[in-house]
């Protein structure tokens, strides 16, 4: 099977996970439950900017389609970057002598 094979099954299962996000528990977890149970989660401040706050895209009504659109988009920029990455180092061992 051909590497660019391999990319696009990761991509499609990638895909389908945020696909099934709003599946998963809205119960916090890790460190933000470990902040409600020993009492400082007040503590905690915002992060210095938020691109998708909540993991909900904005403007869309529809809390289960909001979701799933800021899964994909997650999906496709992280994907993107590690895509280009990849690129530019198989770019750069190829033109080394």
């Amino acid at each position: 099977m051909t590497p660019r094979k391999w990319w696009l099954i990761g991509l499609g299962a990638a895909l389908l996970l945020a696909t099934l996000s709003p599946l998963a528990s809205g119960s916090p977890d890790g460190l933000e439950r470990v902040a409600e149970d020993n009492g400082f989660i007040e503590k905690a401040s915002d992060a210095p900017f938020q691109i998708i706050a909540d993991y909900v895209f904005p403007g869309v009504e529809n809390e289960t389609l909001a979701t799933i659109l800021a899964g994909w988009f997650g999906v496709l920029v992280m994907f993107g970057a590690v895509y280009a990455i990849g690129w530019i180092i198989t770019r750069s061992r190829r033109s080394t002598p």
